[in-house]
């Protein structure tokens, strides 16, 4: 069975219009669709406000769809509180900068213990004893845990916001751009401390962000996005070489490799607006091969191979990457 489902899945924020009356529409996430198998990492790539946020808003909860289904162990997120419940116990979220996600105020211990707090885990022993080891597992030591956020590096701020997570013994640990507000040299102590964590938890992964390098070295699937849609969903292996939608070729050749280089591919043209996306394929107005088809229809999902589909009439042909 799988972990998480999304089928379908809409959301819609309703926002002032420029004009004196009515409202506009700002479609964040448009017809989602995806599945999370425990124990596999999926990467989440795109620019930003393409939904990335979005979309780990919707898995962890916190968004509600306006339209479609979220599927948690086969059952139907939205429709009980009980489900809500257990779902709440069951999935932990890092988020991008931990010097706004922690409590300033409140000592290292106390926030990996809040979790343990709200949801009645334990005796007060057993809840000081899970801190004692959760602050072990991601590399704190001991002698902090009576300091305040304001104390810690950045790299030791975000490696409490991880235990924090992994608190109630999720089965899914959703991180949105974890990295990203760190120095260079703290970045890959963190990536390799998810890593490791992943191992030997055997946790279930979302990893969003905009380095599509990253995301592949962490990956099993890379999931693309463009203008709130899933355009591509492929192995991580088959990244870049038979990537087959131009937006992930794109991306990918956008940050460079010693290791795959590829030629760049260079995008013309602003972001179309989320409140007025463009008709059919909504990359067509800055993709390179767009055709007056591309503009009829959102093009059907095609397979190139298990595992691996796409959003695109006009696809990328497999090439060798050194």
């Amino acid at each position: 069975m799988s972990l998480l489902e999304l089928d379908g899945v809409h959301v819609v924020h309703k926002i002032r219009s420029s004009g004196l009356l009515g409202r506009d529409s700002v479609h964040a996430l448009t017809d989602a669709s995806l599945t999370v198998r425990p124990g596999e990492t999926i990467g989440v790539v795109g620019e930003s406000g393409c939904g990335k946020t979005t979309l780990a808003k919707v898995v962890v909860g916190l968004q509600k769809p306006t339209r479609g289904v979220v599927r948690f162990r086969g059952k139907p997120l939205w429709e009980r509180s009980s489900v809500r419940r257990d779902f709440g116990r069951d999935i932990g979220m890092i988020f991008q900068d931990p010097s706004t996600a922690l409590n300033r105020r409140m000592s290292i211990a106390r926030i990996v213990r809040d979790p343990l707090d709200v949801h009645q885990v334990g005796t007060p022993a057993e809840r000081a004893e899970r801190v004692r080891e959760l602050m072990e597992l991601v590399g704190l030591p001991a002698s902090v845990a009576d300091a305040v956020p304001g104390q810690l590096s950045g790299g030791q701020r975000q490696r409490v916001a991880i235990a924090r997570a992994l608190a109630l013994e999720p089965s899914l640990l959703v991180a949105d751009e974890p990295t990203s507000a760190l120095d260079v040299s703290v970045r890959a102590q963190i990536l390799n401390l998810l890593l490791d964590l992943r191992e030997r938890l055997n946790l279930g992964m979302i990893f969003v962000s905009h380095d599509i390098q990253t995301v592949r070295k962490m990956s099993d699937r890379i999931v693309t996005m463009y203008l709130g849609r899933i355009v591509e969903d492929a192995p991580a292996a088959a990244i870049p070489g038979e990537a087959r939608h131009p937006y992930t070729r794109a991306l990918f050749s956008a940050t460079p490799s010693l290791l795959n280089p590829i030629e760049p591919i260079v995008l013309t043209g602003p972001v179309p607006s989320a409140v007025n996306p463009p008709s059919g394929c909504p990359f067509r107005t800055r993709c390179p091969k767009a055709t007056d088809e591309c503009a009829e229809a959102v093009p059907p999902a095609s397979e190139a191979g298990a595992g691996h589909t796409y959003h695109c009439i006009h696809p990328e042909l497999e090439v060798s990457v050194r």
